[in-house]
């Protein structure tokens, strides 16, 4: 594995990624903070933004966003400051409320408990209605609890099969179109087993196993399995009678069974190099993909368990911090980042499905027709995350101040269940810890 591909997979995934001391703070956290509330202020004066350093052209799309606003007028000036991604989450967990910045990022399922603890504001009296209303549905559903906006995002995310049509067509599998015809989860399995025939190791699957299961990689491109199946990680604060159901312990069956046609993928280069013929992957695959097999490369929506294709969605997110007591300036500079130019200019640059309706809808990637309008596609049909029906695709990871608890007890579940354990008993003893720290924490109420 070259140096180059390794980090461009961890920079891929940086925006999926929880960093696990915050399950201690969770624990703990018992809604308690110092009580501040966001101000309007003068709307004037130097405010302070925190962002995560992440891959280069991100950072510096970020930079010239906040000199362009810097230099656009003479009410506010932003002091930027950047922190390493790996060390990004631990510090806001680590910071008092009334230290943070007037506007900071943060990563989607983290939001929640940074609410819980009182380190965000709600941000509808800041931004405007313009700003609000050009987010895409499935960005605004990201940042929501109770009704209130407490963060959106320049970008999006999703996921997908990437296929080498070469492949399919040398072994005579028909495949998806788009999201009208997807594969069941069984014609799926069939399509992996005659693929698989015609291989010479007998290996025609990536799931991207070298990133871990038991991890955020695994939680974020597997609880599509448990919602397509008709399950949740968490349904009305309780994951037992949601997560151990008997039809996602069927799902996670057939999950295991792909185990014996999948690459372990260890140099990250399985579909690229033509090992295998498919892969479950996310939008920050295709340059490499596309740069890889060109016009024999196809997308595809996920598998169909029972309840209709279903994809993860989030990414990172800007909010306003509680103790600001300048929230009309921090809502003026959000205004700006939020703006199509810099939103494109940072999708064009990490590849990622815009969080704008206008941005979505003009990318060459995304657009109608476009290579990865599938995405955009999916995206288009939100599900948020609790009303997780048939007839929509992209779910938003649990918005609770115990995430940390349901990615780590789910993603060991699925990491078990991969490793050859029984789909029903894992699952079982995920839901009775997740519902025992829940427990414990009084259920995490948010406000």
């Amino acid at each position: 594995m070259n140096t180059g591909s390794r980090r461009s997979r961890r920079t891929a995934l940086t925006a999926l990624t929880l960093v696990l001391p915050l399950t201690a703070v969770a624990a703990c956290g018992g809604g308690s903070g110092t009580g501040a509330s966001a101000e309007q202020g003068s709307g004037t004066g130097t405010i302070t933004v925190w962002a995560h350093q992440g891959q280069a052209g991100e950072t510096t799309a970020l930079q010239n966003a906040v000199k362009t606003f810097n230099s656009s007028q003479q009410k506010v000036k932003v002091k930027l400051t950047l922190i390493p991604d790996a060390d990004y989450t631990k510090t806001i967990t680590a910071t008092d409320a009334s230290k943070l910045p007037d506007v900071m990022e943060f990563d989607g399922p983290t939001m929640a408990n940074f609410v819980y603890n009182k380190k965000l504001a709600a941000i509808g009296d800041f931004v405007s209605a313009k700003t609000l209303s050009n987010a895409t549905d499935a960005i605004k559903a990201e940042g929501r609890i109770g009704g209130k906006q407490y963060g959106l995002g320049m970008y999006d995310s999703g996921l997908g099969v990437y296929a080498n049509k070469k492949l399919l067509d040398a072994a005579g599998v028909k495949y998806p179109t788009g999201l009208s015809d997807d594969w069941t989860a069984a014609e799926f399995t069939a399509a992996v087993q005659k693929l698989a025939a015609k291989d010479s190791d007998g290996k025609s699957l990536d799931l991207q196993e070298n990133n871990g299961f038991a991890s955020e990689w695994g939680t974020y491109a597997f609880a599509p399995v448990v919602w397509s199946a008709g399950g949740s990680l968490l349904k009305d604060g309780k994951a037992a009678g949601a997560l151990d159901t008997s039809a996602v312990a069927s799902a996670l069956k057939t999950f295991q069974s792909w185990k014996k046609y999948t690459d372990p993928n260890t140099d990250g280069n399985a579909f690229t190099k033509g090992r295998v013929a498919l892969s479950w992957g996310g939008h920050w695959n295709y340059p490499a993909y596309s740069k890889a097999l060109g016009k024999d490369l196809v997308v595809l929506p996920l598998p169909d368990f029972g309840n209709g294709a279903k994809t993860g969605q989030g990414s990172w997110e800007w909010g306003i911090g509680a103790a600001t007591k300048n929230g009309k300036a921090a809502g003026a500079f959000l205004d700006s980042l939020l703006s199509d130019t810099n939103v494109t200019a940072m999708t064009t640059a990490n590849g990622a499905p815009a969080g704008t309706r206008s941005a979505l809808a003009a990318s060459a990637l995304y657009k109608e027709g476009g290579p990865l309008q599938l995405f955009a596609d999916q995206l288009a049909k939100p599900c948020g995350a609790s009303d997780i029906t048939a007839s929509c695709v992209a779910v938003t990871r649990p918005i609770t101040a115990g995430y940390p608890t349901v990615t780590a007890k789910f993603s060991q579940a699925l990491s078990d269940v991969y490793g050859g354990a029984d789909p029903k008993t894992a699952l079982a003893k995920a839901a009775r810890a997740i519902d025992q720290d829940f427990s414990d924490n009084d259920g995490y109420q948010l406000p």
